[in-house]
């Protein structure tokens, strides 16, 4: 596909490497909306997975060819998508083998396409690309490109960065929240109810003005967190470890607090991907959401 062509040639920390490539698929997706058009939904999500995936599989391979790699195009149960996208002649590049991902030191986990319904709507820029690193039981580096807003946001050595088009970054540190205001992002197709009564909850308990804000992608939720855009991020419908892991790695980075909903620590490399919640939020609204969670947890999904 040409993109690794650009990427910076010889020896770079992981750090580099994952916003590296995640700002290169993000552009390559960015291509295939441009090459591909919105008339057909399908279409176009399925050529986006499928390209981004081949692409970082290949990178990776390329880069770091030891490392073992977890992706959500990398699962058998999505072969059939390759039948109508063009340039795909077979099924997608399969993750590493469970077995050997499971005693591996180090583990790639990627989302190679965060939000397809998002992408598949022209005008939309809440999707993302995800490119996370798990090494020795710990998230060690993390990327969320957000290509349709010019922005990556990224771990570093000393903390976060959030790195635009030109390659000007800034420091990313999490900003406290307004008093008495609580903004929490949720999907804006399935808004969950039980963030609706956590709402009502924190909004009675502790007296706060609570907001819930639609936004399409878990990764650009989480983005949205750290941009100050929003306070909190509340899910509970269900995930994969993909969906989460190169974002959580980058909260915890700018100094956000990111655990399960039951205030556990997020475990990723696990036999069974599924990672079905997950709270984001700066360190100081913690308390009171994990309360509020607990105090409406009747009401979450099964």
């Amino acid at each position: 596909m040409g993109l690794t062509e650009d990427l910076e040639r010889g020896p770079v920390d992981d750090h580099v490497l994952a916003g590296e490539l995640a700002e290169a698929a993000g552009r390559l997706l960015l291509g295939v909306r441009d090459e591909t058009g919105f008339a057909d939904a399908r279409v176009l999500k399925d050529t986006g997975d499928l390209r981004a995936h081949e692409f970082l599989m290949g990178a990776l391979a390329e880069r770091r060819p030891a490392d073992a790699v977890l992706s959500e195009e990398g699962r058998a149960s999505v072969a059939g998508k390759s039948s109508g996208v063009a340039a795909m002649d077979g099924p997608p590049t399969g993750n590493t083998d469970a077995s050997v991902r499971l005693t591996a030191d180090r583990v790639w986990i990627i989302d190679p396409l965060d939000g397809t319904r998002e992408f598949s709507e022209e005008g939309r820029s809440d999707w993302a690309v995800h490119v996370a690193l798990w090494e020795k039981g710990r998230l060690a580096a993390g990327a969320v490109a957000l290509p349709a807003q010019g922005l990556t946001l990224r771990t570093s050595p000393g903390g976060a960065l959030a790195v635009d088009t030109s390659g000007a970054a800034r420091e990313l540190r999490q900003a406290a929240p307004e008093p008495g205001r609580l903004r929490i992002a949720v999907s804006r197709s399935r808004p969950p109810a039980f963030v609706q009564r956590l709402a009502e909850r924190l909004d009675e308990a502790a007296g706060l003005k609570t907001e819930l804000v639609p936004i399409g992608s878990a990764g650009a939720k989480i983005s949205a967190v750290l941009l100050g855009e929003v306070d909190a991020y509340v899910h509970a419908g269900g995930q994969y470890e993909w969906d989460s892991a190169a974002p959580v790695a980058v909260a915890l980075a700018a100094g956000a607090h990111a655990s399960r909903i039951d205030g556990s620590e997020a475990v990723y490399n696990r036999k069974d991907p599924r990672l079905p919640d997950i709270l984001v939020c700066h360190p100081e609204s913690a308390a009171a959401l994990l309360t509020g969670i607990r105090d409406v947890s009747d009401s979450l999904p099964e």
